[in-house]
């Protein structure tokens, strides 16, 4: 698969809304016509997050758009999608999100080498409101002085 038909599609508001704590990549699982669609680039991460159902973790959320070449077997746009980890990694996230406040969000979905759908999900906490204006502060000093080296 060559680099400029690489498919990326990212999850902005979640950098915005929380504190990233840890990152993990993982698999999911898809169907024929939901793989199809993702690699066209019609998916939206806007309110996805994970969750644990019985010891396997899930992706809910997640919005594929149904493959317009798809029959009566499309798929359900915002159906749950399993999440494939190894168990250490199952076992660190559900006792990390037992704690108070930390939950885990879907940050990028993307097409690996093989052409293999994967998921990047971070361990998150919520951000207060004067966090979020401290972030915005930084990224408009930093675009100032951005501006000001140029000239």
């Amino acid at each position: 698969m060559s680099s400029e038909n690489r498919v990326v599609i990212k999850n902005k508001r979640a950098s915005f809304l929380f504190e990233i704590l840890e990152t993990f990549t993982a698999g999911i699982v898809l169907t024929g016509t939901e793989i199809k669609s993702i690699r066209m680039g019609k998916a939206s991460l806007v309110d996805a997050y994970c969750k644990f159902i019985g010891n396997e973790l899930w992706l809910t959320g997640m919005h594929v758009a149904e493959y317009s070449y798809g029959t009566y077997n499309n798929h359900e746009p915002k159906r749950e999608r399993k999440l494939l980890l190894n168990r250490t990694e199952l076992r660190k996230l559900s006792r990390s999100t037992k704690e108070k406040g930390l939950t885990i969000v879907a940050l990028k979905l993307f097409i690996d080498e093989k052409g293999l759908a994967k998921v990047d999900i971070g361990l998150a906490r919520g951000k207060k409101v004067h966090d979020k204006r401290e972030d915005q502060k930084k990224k408009e000093s930093k675009r100032e002085m951005d501006r000001l080296q140029k000239y």
